[in-house]
């Protein structure tokens, strides 16, 4: 089943991203070669495709999983919540209706 995991920034959390995000989008990567991820990427923090300085303010990634605990599980283990990054996560699941 699909799931859609919604993270939430901390404030000014730019340095924090540029610090873990090799390891976070190494996690990811993993989850497309197995076929698994629908879409992943962060939300600007500005109205702009590259904010800058700005960084950003959370992210969003639906991707299949066994079950919700596993897709919690997988969320919780998130370079970006050992690294600070993320104040809150929230993973639920997901029905894909289009396209």
């Amino acid at each position: 089943m699909l799931y859609v995991i919604f993270s939430q920034d901390v404030e000014n959390s730019l340095p924090l991203r540029t610090q873990a995000r090799p390891a976070h989008v190494e996690r990811l990567q993993a989850l497309k070669e197995q076929g698994r991820l629908i879409i992943a990427g962060p939300c600007p923090a500005i109205d702009a495709e590259d904010p800058g300085e700005a960084g950003f303010t959370g992210s969003m990634i639906v991707a299949e999983f066994d079950s919700l605990e596993d897709a919690q599980a997988w969320a919780d283990a998130d370079p970006y919540i050992e690294a600070g990054v993320y104040q809150s996560v929230i993973v639920k699941p997901y029905k894909k209706v289009l396209p």
